[in-house]
């Protein structure tokens, strides 16, 4: 399957979002909606971006006692949303609650290690590990509690791809087109294409195309250097 783009609604409010997505309406299928925007508006703003044609990442990445995720995961069910974060460091019970409750149409994916943690902050919070053998570990327990997604930084594609199964979809940020150096909190990052070549099925960008003087130029260049 070829590696799909997803827009990272990462904006400060839907004012800032709308003529964004007005430009990619057509161009682009997946947007991403994290927390910042979730907080602010709700469910109701994943409907009405849904409602404009795009399919709907809901980036929440639930981290909590097996009960509550259930519960959480049961609540945005009937949302219009193809894909759900959630943490796998929350456990294997933790998961296969949330999986156990999940519509069938639903794709969870397991949060491994975020794109902005290396090995000093891993080591912060007590995980004895470098970001690989973590990516590896926490890839491994989700694909055993039954996930059928992961996210994780493009750097460990090729690693999950030796280990896993091969219907297991792999999401990852930390994307910068070619000759983009970037100056955010990111740090294990890759261009589109060697993330596609590594063996993404999805890749998600933020930046390089929100602060794009054409955002619909900047996601069409991306996906021509996916094919």
């Amino acid at each position: 399957m070829p590696c799909e783009l997803i827009l990272a609604l990462d904006v400060p409010s839907r004012e800032a979002a709308s003529p964004v997505l007005a430009q990619i309406q057509g161009k682009v299928k997946w947007v991403k909606i994290g927390l910042q925007m979730f907080t602010a508006y709700g469910p109701d703003y994943v409907r009405h971006v849904s409602d404009l044609g795009f399919s709907i990442f809901l980036d929440l990445k639930l981290h909590d006692i097996p009960n509550t995720v259930e519960k959480a995961v049961e609540s945005l069910n009937p949302l219009p949303i193809g894909m759900l974060t959630l943490h796998t460091a929350g456990g294997k019970a933790m998961m296969q609650g949330a999986l156990k409750v999940a519509r069938p149409n639903l794709l969870l994916l397991g949060v491994t290690v975020l794109t902005s943690m290396d090995a000093a902050a891993l080591d912060e919070i007590g995980a004895i590990a470098d970001p690989a053998a973590q990516v590896k570990r926490l890839g491994l327990l989700a694909s055993s509690a039954g996930l059928k997604g992961l996210v994780c930084s493009p750097h460990e594609v090729t690693l999950l791809r030796s280990v896993l199964p091969n219907d297991v979809k792999l999401v990852t940020p930390g994307i910068r087109p070619a000759g983009e150096a970037g100056s955010d909190d990111q740090k294990r990052v890759m261009t589109p294409r060697l993330a596609a070549q590594a063996g993404s099925s999805y890749i998600v960008v933020g930046r390089p195309i929100l602060q794009a003087k054409d955002p619909a130029a900047a996601a069409v260049a991306i996906q021509a250097e996916l094919a």
